[in-house]
């Protein structure tokens, strides 16, 4: 075992709204900080991912859990997804209602038989495992009856023990089709894990990442260069499209992050160094 762990967060890939900024940045440094604790007591990859995903689906600044955009039948429709790198475990929910915290519920599959669970099973599935459930009302936002911006939220870790994780957690497009699944509960597309290898999560129009299996992409490149490099690469390849992000850590736990849309909201945390947030690619130096 190593003193060694870092965390990237972020909260979306879009234009950050002059008067949404701050709090923006405030709230991804929150998210981030809430998993670095975790990591500095010892905990574990998956518990440190679990941790800041939570917490941000639990603020309406993100498209996650409360906060999340309104589908098309003006209801909350919820994916999330948790991997764990070091077994290749897999938990997912997609199109589900009425849970408050479906990283929550990803986390509970991780040991169990299903990878992937959808609408009304994935919902029945929380609710026999003791998922926290939730009126579908409850989770609408006073803003999201007005706001259509969406921001997708995921995470990235690499604890003392050499284990990597990553998880996602979104509400998907505004006004989307019900039933309408994207990249984030998907491996290879929103997000992937493995030890020795690295961790990725990925935010933007999720039609064009499943296309591209960015997120294996992404890993694949990870056994052969270093992160900054994979992320830049991944983005490249995007060609401008999709207003994409990706947050990275490679096979040291180097952290790194690109995009092609205006914005993307990110913060980072490592052993011995505070944590920082950034709203842009611009805004950091790189260590």
């Amino acid at each position: 075992m190593s003193e060694t762990w870092s965390i990237i967060v972020h909260g979306g890939a879009g234009l950050i709204k002059p008067e949404r900024r701050e709090a923006k940045r405030a709230a991804t440094l929150a998210a981030v900080q809430a998993g670095a604790v975790v990591l500095a007591a010892g905990g574990t990859a998956v518990e440190a991912v679990v941790a800041a995903v939570r917490l941000m689906e639990d603020d309406p600044h993100f498209n996650a859990g409360f906060g999340a955009v309104l589908n098309a039948d003006r209801r909350v429709e919820l994916d999330s997804a948790l991997m764990d790198g070091a077994t290749l475990d897999l938990g997912g929910v997609a199109a589900v209602q009425g849970v408050k915290n479906p990283i929550e519920v990803a986390h509970l599959m991780l040991r169990d038989e299903p990878v992937l669970l959808a609408g009304d099973g994935a919902r029945r599935y929380a609710a026999e495992k003791g998922a926290a459930m939730i009126d579908p009302e409850a989770m609408i936002a006073p803003h999201r009856r007005t706001d259509d911006v969406a921001d997708t939220v995921g995470c990235v870790v690499f604890d003392v023990e050499g284990n990597f994780a990553a998880g996602t957690s979104t509400g998907g497009r505004p006004g989307k089709r019900p039933g309408r699944i994207g990249d984030s509960p998907i491996p290879g597309a929103g997000l992937y894990a493995q030890n020795g290898v690295g961790a990725v999560s990925l935010s933007g129009e999720g039609e064009l990442i499943l296309r591209r299996i960015l997120g294996a992409r992404l890993v694949a490149d990870l056994e052969t260069t270093d992160a900054a490099t994979a992320a830049d690469r991944a983005i490249g390849a995007m060609g401008g499209q999709g207003g994409v992000g990706c947050i990275v850590l490679g096979a040291d736990g180097g952290p790194a992050f690109a995009h092609n849309a205006p914005d993307f909201a990110v913060a980072m945390a490592q052993a011995g160094k505070p944590a920082r947030a950034f709203l842009n690619r611009g805004e950091w130096q790189g260590d």
